[in-house]
């Protein structure tokens, strides 16, 4: 009987990490054919960005335990502060700077499952989701519509990328809150001001200190309105 629940285990495991390997490969085949048709480097390090955070959601849908998601956001925040020197993965360089945005991007994750995962993965996934879709769209619509620009401490920012990144959050706190809890319209009054900040932190965080500084502050004030409210 041990050995059987011994090898189911083993298998679900195999299944977990076998799913999120396929979707790290889709997304990195994504980025090579961009890399490859497209000229625009953001647009490719974008899809990077959104894609590999998708990855905590399928953790969470797949409930891959905790010592794995650390194991991973270790090994993930090596290889990104490895990269930042020896371009080992070139697709998540920073675009025209250089930081340690995409280290910062890992270290995020790996301390929010660190501290989150075991009780209440639903805000680690609210930090993640933040940080990949809030600045992807940021980026992303403030490259392609923004007109009405601002510049803090030599990072140029746009409103129009600034109300991406509010909206894109505010939609991503209310559906996991509502996938975790049932929906309910008092989510909105979590989703508003951590949208809010999450938008004033992306704007304003200076040499890709955002990564770390919108997912933790996500994490920890949802955790903290829902305690509240």
């Amino acid at each position: 009987m041990p050995i059987t629940s011994d090898t189911s285990e083993i298998t679900t495991l195999a299944i977990q990490i076998g799913a999120v390997m396929i979707w790290i490969g889709l997304v990195f085949l994504t980025s090579k054919i961009l890399h490859r048709y497209n000229q625009d480097p953001e647009l490719v390090r974008k899809v990077v960005h959104i894609g590999t955070g998708n990855v905590l959601l399928i953790a969470w849908w797949l409930q891959i335990p905790t010592w794995l998601c650390v194991t991973a956001g270790i090994i993930f925040s090596a290889i990104a502060l490895a990269s930042h020197y020896t371009s080992i993965l070139p697709m998540l360089d920073d675009v025209g700077r250089k930081t340690y945005g995409v280290f910062y991007y890992a270290l995020s994750i790996t301390i929010l499952v660190t501290l989150l995962w075991e009780k209440t993965p639903q805000y680690a996934a609210i930090g993640v989701m933040v940080m990949s879709w809030g600045d992807g769209m940021a980026a992303l619509i403030g490259k392609r519509f923004g007109k009405h620009t601002f510049t803090h401490l030599g990072n140029k920012r746009s409103f129009e990328g600034s109300f991406a990144m509010f909206f894109t959050s505010l939609v991503m706190v209310s559906l996991i809150l509502g996938f975790a809890d049932g929906f309910n319209v008092m989510h909105l009054a979590i989703a508003f001001p951590v949208a809010a900040i999450a938008a004033l932190l992306e704007a304003f965080s200076p040499g890709g200190t955002d990564n770390i500084s919108v997912p933790l502050s996500s994490a920890a004030l949802s955790y903290f309105l829902q305690s509240i409210i």
